[in-house]
């Protein structure tokens, strides 16, 4: 940077044989997060080594650091403009406290720029290039863009993929549209118009699983388990028995799976281009995916293929967390005090348990893989004693109504219902235990 472009031009000003005035000003660098180091979009999943990421990671910061030292500090007339997804070197550099935050114009399109017109526009004139190719300027209507526009979630990546697939020259573009517009992924189908965007989203989310298993303290923790833990948590869990819907707080779901307070950001950290967590009017994080066909990815085990994560294996890992906090309560159930919010624990603490409460009758009804051993175990460190000297209390808060008791003590029916033939000593356990003292209606 500084013999190419510093020195020399430095050189010409001192010169003044040439008005320097005239020189184009601005430096444009693209794909700053595609420095070499960075894994190649490949058919199938490869294997992201670590090291070349944290090389890649390095150069980035290598580089924003040149721009800084050699360009911005020697008061040259350059304007440097870079475009990147938020990869850690680009966004540690815009932190407040990071070395480009004061010299800086940031410009987060994810949050501040709808693209929607641009997208608009930009298919248009393509389907229009087409209609000319195939002499049939009526072979899409407006209705198809903007279908495909509120697709695209405001990420351009969906609509240049879809172009791409639709403009194919040895297939009918009427047909593919068609197909764009009515597609559902199934098992064994060969029509795949999301291929390339799979294949993307494949590898972003393969370095970002190694990357993390990497860090001696996160060994032994699976990465994907996690991650789609909070993504079915945020748009919440929906069981079919009774039919529900209810989500989960990402600081709450972290204490849960044992990951700690702010684990959640750590966790998502090389996600930071197609994931984020916002707070919402409360001021409660959540994820928020950028791209719709992203959580499409994920739920559809055809496109995720060796990195889909079933809710089933989700909900059977947050009840086996469920059951071990609840055993690992160090409460004296020999003295507890008549109201809730007395509980002797640290508010997070005593959130955290009635949440466990809450969700342990669902999760359990809904997880097919727990085994038989663990919820003996569980009946013989006294753990239904342990709820049913708890519920009372929670619905003494007055936020429990009775309907949704009911719903939970249903739930917690079909799960000993199920044990029944395979444990029967565990369900006669349950059911007496949360059974005595079930709180009047009214």
């Amino acid at each position: 940077m500084d013999g190419l472009i510093v020195r020399p031009f430095k050189n010409l000003r001192r010169s003044k044989q040439i008005d320097i005035d005239t020189f184009p000003y601005a430096i444009l660098i693209d794909g700053l997060d595609e420095c070499k180091g960075e894994p190649e979009v490949t058919a199938e999943p490869t294997h992201v080594d670590v090291d070349d990421r944290h090389q890649a990671e390095d150069r980035q910061a290598e580089l924003l650091a040149a721009i800084k030292h050699c360009i911005l500090d020697k008061d040259l007339p350059f304007r440097v403009f870079i475009a990147s997804r938020p990869e850690w070197a680009i966004r540690t550099a815009l932190e407040p406290r990071g070395y480009l935050r004061e010299v800086a114009y940031h410009i987060q399109l994810s949050d501040q720029y709808n693209a929607s017109a641009d997208m608009g526009r930009y298919l248009r004139r393509r389907f229009e290039d087409i209609g000319l190719r195939i002499d049939d300027s009526e072979w899409f209507s407006e209705g198809d863009i903007e279908t495909l526009v509120r697709a695209a979630s405001g990420q351009f990546i969906y609509v240049a993929t879809v172009y791409k697939y639709i403009s194919e020259r040895r297939a009918s573009p009427v047909e593919r549209l068609k197909i764009v517009l009515t597609w559902t992924p199934r098992e064994g189908q060969a029509t795949r118009p999301f291929e390339a965007l799979d294949r993307l989203y494949t590898n972003i989310l393969l370095a970002a699983k190694n990357a993390y298993e990497a860090v001696d303290s996160h060994h032994g923790r699976d990465f994907l388990l996690f991650f789609r833990a909070y993504h079915i948590a945020s748009r919440g869990f929906r069981l079919s028995y009774p039919f529900t819907s209810f989500c989960v707080q990402a600081e709450l779901l972290s204490a849960l799976l044992g990951l700690g307070t702010r684990a959640e950001d750590t966790l998502v950290s090389d996600l930071r281009s197609l994931v984020t967590f916002e707070r919402n009017e409360g001021g409660i994080p959540g994820l928020h995916l950028y791209h719709k066909s992203f959580s499409d990815f994920l739920e559809e085990e055809s496109r995720a293929k060796d990195l889909f994560v079933s809710q089933s294996r989700v909900v059977t890992h947050l009840a086996k967390c469920c059951i071990q906090h609840i055993i690992e309560c160090l409460l004296d159930f020999d003295s507890l005090p008549a109201q809730w919010d007395e509980l002797p624990l640290p508010v997070l603490h005593r959130r955290l348990l009635r949440e466990t409460l809450e969700d342990l009758a669902p999760f359990l009804s809904h997880a097919p893989a727990l085994g038989d051993d663990e919820v003996v175990g569980f009946t013989q460190t006294g753990g239904w004693q342990k709820i049913n000297d708890l519920l009372p209390l929670l619905y003494r808060l007055g936020q429990w109504l009775f309907i949704q008791f009911m719903d939970w003590v249903r739930l917690l029916d079909r799960f000993a219902d199920d044990m029944k033939a395979r444990k029967p000593e565990v369900a006669a356990v349950i059911i007496p235990d949360r059974s005595e003292e079930l709180p009047p209606q009214g």
